[in-house]
């Protein structure tokens, strides 16, 4: 199947580096950051595993569960998560999906027969509590993946799912948001007391208004 934004993320049981989980119930009211590694004992992926831990308190702070999948077997997991505690100097304990029979790599569309047909590609799939998908991004075997923009991302989502605004080009926590077109200038200025900056009608800013 191919996913899409807006879609509900298909739950699953899988056998995993911590236990038999089920996707859903692991989640619970959290957001959610499903991402796929091609293979296990590869470069590439052992920062990325190395960095998901560093970044433990950021996502605790956003109130974001991560999960990793690779095409691998659980005993090979762990062998690997060793590698990346020592290499990456961290501690992995969030799950790892052993997903040997590719089923949930299936589910998500991880593999694209083009760039493999075997292993899958660096995809990362952001859910929301609600259980649908908000974001996908799809990098190719050869190129890590940026935990700045992860970051990034999953602050823009969550607060434009709270209040009506986008955030534009390069936008950081902290910095000036975009009132969304649907709301008129008059509103908007009811709506956000810190103030409405008025470009053009369809360009309004204004204080990023959770802060």
């Amino acid at each position: 199947m191919s996913l899409r934004l807006g879609d509900v993320a298909p739950n699953f049981q899988a056998k995993t580096s911590i236990g038999e989980i089920d996707f859903y119930k692991f989640l619970g009211d959290s957001w959610g950051i499903l991402f796929s590694h091609p293979a296990d004992y590869t470069p590439v992926c052992t920062t990325e595993l190395g960095r998901t831990a560093a970044l433990k308190s950021e996502f605790e702070k956003r109130n974001v569960k991560v999960l990793a999948l690779s095409v691998d077997p659980v005993d090979k997991h762990l062998g690997w998560i060793s590698d990346i505690n020592e290499t990456q100097n961290c501690t992995v304990d969030f799950p790892i999906i052993a997903d040997d029979d590719k089923k949930v790599s299936t589910l998500y569309d991880f593999i694209h027969p083009n760039a493999s047909a075997t292993a899958t590609v660096r995809s990362l799939v952001i859910i929301a509590p609600d259980k649908t998908v908000k974001l996908i991004i799809t990098y190719p075997a050869s190129t890590g993946r940026n935990f700045v923009e992860v970051l990034r991302v999953v602050d823009s989502l969550q607060l434009t799912a709270n209040h009506s605004v986008a955030t534009p080009a390069n936008w950081k926590e902290g910095e000036d948001v975009i009132v969304v077109p649907s709301i008129s200038t008059e509103d908007a200025i009811k709506k956000f007391p810190k103030g409405v900056k008025v470009v053009k009608p369809y360009l309004r800013y204004t204080p990023q208004p959770n802060l």
